[in-house]
């Protein structure tokens, strides 16, 4: 995944690398801050585009300041590392990081992580409905979660009920993956139960996360992944979270399955609503089991290749194709649609109708130096670009304050 050669094909459409003056950890002032470990916080940066397993590094910082009106203090209790954290810090994802002063005189720095779980330890003047201790998430893109205490706006976070089986994990992994799920099944087609929904990459995070919720509403799902050794074991974990059929790519050859599959599974009608987050080929098959009026909504293209559709399905089928992004979601939406949908999900949870992730949760050490602690971030990143860790990394900043 991060090999030379892929890195330069992903550099920014601007042709140039971003970059900024290098943040010169050995610098006195600096090491002051390291030094002071019973006062201390830490993030995840990176002042340049390019590989994580070149680029990143750790950054040791003073206490927060009191919080100024309208914005809060939290303390991070995890935050997830998602594929699209990967594109970001390499330059090729639509949402951008800012710029950040963590440590003064120091050059201005990018936070990684957009999704995590925070916790309130202080609140600035004019900020209402919040309290010390209560959970919350993010809902502005890019807010720079890999790092212990941040200072935060109010109106770009939300509140998290406080229920019976919500875990940490639940909800540092509740504003991705689960609302992109949610939506998709919510905004498109009006579904009722019995209805069938297909999707690829099903054993994807959201995949999974789409087998739960429709399963939740009485809804049936096809589920598509790639063939492999093991497809009977993740069959029977995809369908002990609720999936109702199970089929490899390949399968979808069989023009004698494909047609037992519209005859018997749909009536004849067909599916109403596809998922799309892998593309290319084995998206032209799924798109042909689409009935009358379908939507094919895309939310991803794991291919890497591009999205070729029949025109015939758009003649005489009136298929519409579609694409949804849950950050432009969240800039479209009013605060009390985006409230609604986190107390739908958390209620999910409560139920036992929506799981957490499998997970790993790895542990930044405070009694570590920068540049120990840099250099385990670093080892992380190339874990997961070998695919070693085959479940979701979720990351903890030990703290001394």
């Amino acid at each position: 995944m991060f090999s030379n050669r892929s890195r330069k094909s992903l550099l920014p459409i601007s042709g140039s690398r971003t970059s900024l003056p290098l943040l010169r950890t050995t610098n006195h002032s600096l090491h002051r801050f390291s030094c002071i470990r019973h006062q201390s916080n830490r993030a995840v940066i990176y002042t340049e585009n390019g590989d994580p397993t070149q680029v990143l590094r750790t950054l040791t910082y003073k206490p927060l300041p009191s919080p100024q009106s309208g914005t809060v203090n939290i303390k991070y209790l995890l935050a997830p590392i998602n594929p699209a954290d990967i594109n970001v810090i390499q330059g090729v994802y639509p949402a951008k990081p800012t710029l950040t002063s963590l440590v003064a005189g120091q050059p201005e720095v990018f936070v990684g992580g957009n999704e995590g779980l925070g916790e309130i330890t202080q609140i600035g003047p004019d900020v209402s409905g919040m309290s010390v201790g209560d959970w919350v998430v993010m809902t502005k893109a890019q807010a720079g979660t890999w790092s212990s205490a941040r200072n935060v706006g109010a109106m770009d976070i939300l509140k998290l009920p406080r229920v019976d089986g919500l875990s940490e994990v639940h909800a540092a992994t509740m504003t991705v993956n689960p609302p992109t799920a949610y939506n998709m099944l919510n905004d498109y087609v009006a579904l009722q139960n019995g209805d069938w929904v297909v999707q690829n990459g099903a054993n994807s995070a959201v995949g999974q996360a789409v087998i739960q919720i429709a399963a939740s509403r009485g809804l049936k799902t096809l589920n598509l992944v790639r063939k492999r050794p093991d497809i009977g074991v993740l069959t029977e974990k995809l369908k002990a979270l609720g999936a109702t059929e199970v089929l490899s790519y390949d399968d979808l050859a069989d023009r004698s399955l494909t047609q037992r599959i519209m005859k018997e599974w749909t009536a004849g009608k067909g599916f109403k609503l596809g998922l799309n987050c892998v593309s290319g080929p084995d998206t032209t098959a799924m798109a042909r089991l689409l009935g009358q009026d379908a939507y094919l909504v895309s939310y991803g293209a794991m291919s890497k290749q591009p999205l070729s559709l029949p025109t015939s399905l758009f003649i005489f089928k009136n298929l519409t194709s579609a694409g949804f992004w849950q950050s432009r979601w969240y800039k479209t939406h009013p605060r009390e649609d985006k409230e609604s949908l986190m107390k739908t999900l958390v209620d999910l949870v409560a139920q036992r109708k929506l799981q957490a992730p499998e997970h790993e949760i790895v542990t930044i050490a405070a009694g570590d130096s920068d540049e120990v602690a840099g250099q385990r971030v670093r080892d992380i990143f190339a874990k997961i670009s070998q695919g070693q860790y085959g479940k979701k990394v979720l990351l903890k900043f030990e703290t001394t304050q």
